[in-house]
């Protein structure tokens, strides 16, 4: 990241400015074509560089070194040609006949275990060329479908070797019977699976293990899946230092200016931008951005508002980019009846994940 956090001759007027100043989210409205949102379907930047020899298992966990056996065989048996028979899609060929045996693998586990580390490991270990295998989070696939169609998505990712699925959702009953549909489909034509999910809300040891859930909702699929599990302890929360408390307007307006690539919105504005904005277009929202600053933060006020604010947390995670914020604490964002309700990990997820982008922004603020 190139900053500049000199603060010589700033008073209480206009802060220093960077090369061009900040920009505003808000002013942005991308249009992605079809074959990016395809082409980006591969580890996000976090996962650039994970292999399966970069995860460290614990010697106390046995199935973690198990984990890493299993998948990297797996990733080998996919190698040569593609599973229906050819590498590339068999547009007018009679259907090829379902592969047999299990062509997918499920990773179970609780949080911080490694999985998507896992995940993203098979996806580089496989061997194919990037154009023949994808990895994305269950929100991305069901934003693919709603900006391609199902058929079409089935057409685009029918002629891959691999497909992995981080975070199966299975808190949205419809979107879980539109991706388990998807999935079968690319079955048929050879595509083999990887997956990772959450638990089902209020289920006995919430945050562990998922498998018997996950079987249980792709129904028909499950038999094209092994269940891998995976023990241990959640990495994350080993010594990490406390959340820094949010900063004052003044602050956040002040390391905008200073930070070459910042953006600088308002909260309240940047959540009515986001309803305008498709989704699958939030990843693009956020080229060339070093930072994101945010004032006036305070709790969202609608269930509708809230998910599209946990799709941007991701995406923001994903590509590593901090967030520097006035107003209450990212803890504060989520009703309590939204934390108890549906889709509370997915806001307890874009809470613990604002907040480790809070800690990489606080060296922005001169102190």
């Amino acid at each position: 990241m190139s900053t500049s956090l000199s603060t010589s001759g700033y008073t209480s007027g206009r802060p220093p400015i960077a090369d061009a100043g900040p920009q505003a989210l808000c002013a942005r409205e991308p249009r992605v074509p079809a074959e990016r949102l395809v082409a980006e379907m591969v580890p996000p930047p976090r996962f650039d560089s994970v292999r399966f020899d970069t995860y460290n298992p614990d010697p106390t966990q046995p199935s973690q070194s198990e984990a890493v056996t299993v998948l990297s065989g797996f990733a080998a048996g996919l190698g040569g040609a593609h599973a229906s028979g050819a590498g590339k899609r068999r547009w007018f060929s009679k259907k090829p006949a379902a592969p047999s045996g299990p062509r997918g693998v499920y990773l179970d586990g609780g949080y911080g275990v490694g999985k998507t580390h896992l995940l993203a490991s098979l996806w580089h270990a496989t061997p194919a060329e990037p154009a023949l295998k994808a990895f994305g989070t269950f929100v991305e696939l069901t934003n693919l479908v709603g900006a391609l169609g199902f058929q079409q998505t089935v057409q685009t990712l029918g002629g891959h070797r691999l497909l992995c699925i981080d975070e199966f959702e299975l808190d949205d009953p419809g979107d879980t019977v539109l991706v388990s549909s998807l999935l079968s489909r690319l079955v048929e034509q050879g595509v083999a699976l990887a997956a990772t999910s959450n638990t089902l809300p209020g289920k006995l040891g919430e945050g562990r293990f998922a498998a018997a859930d996950f079987l249980r909702e792709i129904q028909g699929l499950s038999a094209h899946f092994r269940p891998l599990r995976i023990d241990g302890q959640d990495y994350r929360h080993r010594g990490l230092p406390e959340a820094p408390a949010p900063f004052s307007d003044e602050q956040v307006a002040k390391a905008a200016y200073a930070t070459d690539g910042a953006s600088l919105d308002d909260f309240p504005g940047l959540l009515e931008h986001l309803a305008r904005v498709h989704p699958s277009r939030y990843g693009a929202l956020t080229d060339g951005i070093t930072v994101v600053c945010l004032t006036d933060v305070g709790p969202v006020p609608d269930q509708s508002t809230a998910l599209r604010l946990v799709v941007l947390a991701d995406r923001l995670y994903d590509r590593e980019i901090p967030v520097l914020a006035s107003g209450v604490p990212f803890d504060r964002l989520f009703s309590e009846e939204m934390l108890n309700g549906g889709y509370r990990k997915k806001y307890f997820r874009a809470i613990s994940r604002l907040t480790a982008l809070a800690r990489d922004a606080k060296p922005l603020v001169s102190q």
